[in-house]
């Protein structure tokens, strides 16, 4: 059967920079596709052109006759007068679905995405339920094919398992733009990532996000090894060409053709291998003091409901703290009253004397009209960075901005790249705590990564919130956990709140107090959220090793492979390969016993 969607060649430039060129994608039945990339590689718009709502500069795509095409987009807008019920209707209306059947269909789509209130305005939902909305809206159609363009940047933990489960139970295909490692993990049965680091502007590896890592590795690899093999064989002929052939005979005129070819390949190899990444370091004081924050009896009240109740919390020195719960449960409020922005309504907060904050705000307020110069250095051509001045252009560089934007205005740049500039501005502040309300939006996975490295060396406090589970478990050493009802608790990782809320579903107040407070504020952290998973499964993939070396061994002493020479060294080569398997497995289960021990 052919690719419901086929995209074949297609090529997209914005303005003079080319974003993908020649770029092939092929979406097939029961695909489950992680999209990832590089900040302005181009997802988004190749997410379009598959949507058929962008027309690519050259190559074609072609669909499946009679292929239905969902698309939900980044950003969820929807009319003043749209109710929840409107706008699924509306879908049903332009899909063509009978008449008959929009009651059944409407209340399963909304009723699957959480939907209790159908009468409500949708412009005054929060943004997750915005988004899911927006799913439900595309999922009604019955498509054969869902795209989505960062769907869990506004989802809360609970929308991004809710969406998991949809997409992992759907009988359509799907593509998803996002960063979401743990999304990409749970879901994704095949990873691609956009970038014009690989030849073919593209990597395509089958399997989840770890998968990817690996198959990425073995590419790698196998690029620096072709590099290094024509680097080798241009510095010969170089030294050829140096020695100038006395004989401008066929040959030779072929050799220098060839010589000048590889010398051409060099360059445009180690131009598209040649990578930068961005160097975030966040300014401590080195701050002795060992209590920074400390909330006694504290209550919160907002728009007359409980964010938390009675709550008794120390932030230390070196803490690493995770602020988790549902959208609505408070988490900003929370940081609010931290800072003391906002009083409590009951209770103490004491702060060390001359305490130094800097806060990243999820508003991520910042005026467009200024250029990227004034946005970094309001005054002057220089900044002050940990006690160093430093030109603004030399700074920008840091974050991988390039000399010709410094004059570009705020809004010209990437939902990434304005996060870049806030994170660059927060990092010329030196603080004794460092807050980030949702600093993860709109960053590619290399420079999140960077990001986790950063906060992990800050040597301050850290306050976190965020929805990215696998930088929740990353780094933080500590999370206090809110359940929307005033219940707050704290846990020692991301996967015990977990535990803890799942538990607590359903359950009165009361009861998540006790729960609550059976949990250990603080311990060791042993596995992470995907090397738990990577344990769950380990037994079985030694007991598939295992089969896989006694069927070597099998075949070793099978006669006809004996007796063949070329049929017995693949059969020895195999039990090598599964032995080696094997013994790794081994290893690596020993090694996450003992975490668990």
């Amino acid at each position: 059967m052919p690719p419901i969607l086929n995209a074949q060649g297609v090529s997209k430039r914005s303005g003079a920079t080319p974003l993908f060129e020649k770029i092939s994608f092929a979406v097939n039945e029961g695909d489950r596709i992680g999209l990832i990339g590089p900040n302005g590689a181009g997802k988004s718009t190749l997410l379009a052109v598959l949507a058929d709502e962008v027309e690519p500069d050259s190559g074609e795509l072609v669909a499946r006759k009679f292929a239905r095409v969902a698309y939900v987009k980044q950003v969820s807008e929807f009319d003043a007068n749209d109710t929840v019920r409107s706008v699924v209707e509306a879908s049903l209306q332009r899909a063509r679905v009978p008449a008959e059947e929009h009651e059944q269909a409407l209340r399963v789509a909304l009723g699957r995405a959480g939907f209790e209130e159908m009468s409500a305005k949708a412009v005054s939902l929060s943004g997750g339920w915005r988004k899911r909305l927006a799913i439900a809206e595309a999922i009604v159609t019955k498509p054969d094919v869902l795209l989505l363009d960062e769907p869990t940047n506004h989802l809360d933990v609970d929308g991004i398992e809710w969406l998991e489960g949809l997409l992992k139970a759907a009988s359509f295909a799907c593509v998803v733009v996002t960063h979401d490692r743990y999304f990409l993990e749970n879901v994704a049965k095949e990873v691609v990532e956009l970038s014009r680091a690989y030849a073919e502007g593209i990597l395509r590896v089958r399997g989840s996000y770890s998968k990817f890592l690996e198959g990425r590795e073995a590419y790698m690899e196998s690029q620096t090894r072709m590099q290094e093999g024509l680097r080798n064989r241009v510095r010969t002929e170089v030294e050829w060409l140096r020695r100038g052939p006395k004989a401008r005979a066929t040959k030779a005129k072929a050799r220098i053709d060839t010589a000048h070819a590889m010398i051409d390949k060099l360059a445009e190899v180690d131009a598209r291998t040649r990578t930068s990444s961005a160097e975030l370091s966040f300014d401590a004081t080195d701050r002795q003091t060992k209590r920074l924050i400390e909330m006694e009896s504290v209550s919160v009240m907002l728009g007359g409901r409980d964010i938390v109740s009675n709550l008794n919390f120390g932030l230390t020195n070196g803490m690493r703290l995770g602020l988790v719960g549902p959208n609505g449960s408070g988490k900003t409020t929370m940081l609010r009253a931290m800072t003391g922005e906002l009083p409590v309504s009951a209770g103490t907060v004491k702060r060390a004397a001359s305490l130094r904050l800097v806060y990243f705000s999820q508003m991520r307020e910042i005026d467009e009209k200024l250029t990227l110069r004034r946005a970094l250095a309001p005054d002057s051509d220089a900044v002050v960075y940990q006690d160093r001045v430093v030109h603004v252009a030399s700074y920008a560089a840091k974050f991988l901005f390039s000399g010709d934007l410094l004059n570009q205005p705020m809004e010209r740049l990437s939902g990434g790249e304005r996060a870049r500039v806030l994170i660059a501005r927060l990092m010329l502040q030196p603080a004794d705590v460092l807050i980030l309300d949702e600093p993860t939006n709109d960053l590619d996975i290399p420079t999140l990564e960077i990001l986790e490295e950063a906060l992990l060396e800050f040597s301050g406090a850290l306050v976190l919130v965020t929805h990215d589970r696998y930088m929740l478990d990353r780094v933080t050493n500590t999370v206090l956990g809110l359940d929307g009802s005033g219940t707050a608790a704290v846990f020692a990782d991301y996967s015990q709140w977990e535990e803890w809320k799942n538990r607590g579903v359903g359950k009165s107040k009361e009861s998540l107090q006790n729960l609550a407070g059976s949990v250990p504020a603080v311990s060791k952290k042993k596995l992470s959220y995907l090397e738990q998973r990577e344990f769950d499964g380990i037994e079985g993939r030694i007991e598939a090793a295992d089969v896989r070396l006694a069927k070597a061994k099998t075949q070793v002493e099978s006669p006809s492979v004996a007796n063949d020479a070329a049929a017995l060294t693949a059969a020895l080569s195999e039990i090598e390969s599964a032995q080696d398997e094997h013994d790794m497995l081994m290893e690596r289960w020993v090694e996450l016993s003992e975490k668990l021990a």
